[in-house]
């Protein structure tokens, strides 16, 4: 019997067999295991060595001889998690991570507890490849975390601006038209680094891009006053200049709250030096409260200056807790600091 439109109607149920349920979980991205709890051999399919790295030709592997490819600091988790596996019911999923070919992939690894479902003394259940996912999480929870302290520092950006304004204003219509001048300034670094279809910029001078990020942060609201800036004529690319924004509105941000910047008398100067294949930018702080070695740099802030050093321009970042003020030191590829 026939439908309309020429869709057939099946008399049968489907037929899911071997096969079928093998292009199924092929399509599906899905991989195998049987896990014997007597003897602790566990039995992969080809998907499942090709994601944990081992040749077919391997055979039977025990949990032991997969636990040495999980990350070490997933492997205490992992071995509890599989233990509880038996006491437990219902389904779980345990993710963890594994070491193959010198990367890191993540790893989901799901079935059913408290024997639920077990053949002849054999467990059953699935691997999937979840390192995409994985990484789009680290990449949401880095963005939510960027766009956290980026407020804060507006807040503070604000508040220490205020005060700069106020010192030599007298009158609060003086004091409107400084602080005025200063967040268009911001306003104008803002606009400079930030992504434009419309109009594309293939490089700039270094020189005038610290220039223009600084400029709010001086005494008079362009640099020469506290702020000095001393660069060649280095070209820094489109793809570079937000990198480096970021890390001199950061060091800039920190000056205010705590260092050269929060005081009548402090000062900063910067100088910029190529090498071959190198640029060593020096950022020198004076005049100052006194400094303070912290305690640790793990915060947002260190964590998003050492990444972008690192990661996007290729160099290092150094810190040196002189009396008279901090010296940061930066290191960045010259390749990459024109790209």
């Amino acid at each position: 019997m026939a439908r309309s439109g020429g869709a057939r109607l099946s008399s049968s149920s489907p037929v899911w067999g071997a096969e079928h349920l093998r292009l199924a979980a092929d399509a599906a991205g899905v991989a195998l295991w049987s896990w014997d709890v007597a003897t602790d051999e566990i039995a992969l399919d080809e998907k499942s060595h090709q994601l944990w790295g081992l040749a077919v030709s391997a055979g039977l592997v025990t949990f032991e001889a997969l636990s040495a490819h999980i990350h070490p600091a997933d492997l205490d988790r992992v071995r509890a998690a599989f233990t509880a596996t038996r006491e437990i019911p219902g389904s779980y999923d345990i993710e963890f991570r594994i070491r193959r070919d010198c990367q890191v992939k993540w790893v989901s690894a799901r079935g059913k507890g408290a024997d639920q479902g077990i053949v002849d003394g054999i467990m059953f259940g699935v691997f999937l490849d979840i390192t995409e996912r994985k990484l789009a999480e680290e990449a949401r929870d880095l963005l939510a975390g960027e766009m956290s302290h980026r407020v804060k520092n507006l807040f503070a950006i604000a508040s220490a601006l205020t005060v700069i304004a106020a010192r030599s204003a007298t009158t609060p219509r003086d004091m409107e038209v400084d602080l005025g001048r200063r967040l268009r300034a911001l306003g104008r670094a803002h606009e400079l680094v930030r992504p434009s279809l419309e109009h594309q910029r293939k490089a700039a001078l270094l020189g005038e891009l610290l220039a223009v990020l600084l400029a709010a942060y001086d005494e008079n609201g362009v640099i020469g006053d506290r702020i000095k800036v001393a660069s060649p004529d280095l070209l820094i690319g489109e793809g570079s200049t937000t990198t480096m924004a970021l890390v001199i509105h950061e060091l800039a941000t920190n000056s205010l709250k705590y260092g050269a910047l929060s005081a009548d008398q402090g000062e900063l100067h910067i100088d910029c030096t190529p090498a071959e294949t190198q640029v060593v930018i020096r950022w020198v702080e004076s005049g100052g409260p006194a400094v303070v070695r912290p305690e640790g740099m793990s915060g947002f802030g260190s964590k998003l200056v050492n990444r972008s050093i690192v990661d996007q321009l290729g160099g290092s970042i150094g810190f040196d807790w002189l009396p008279q003020g901090v010296v940061v030191t930066l290191e960045v590829n010259r390749a990459r600091l024109g790209t």
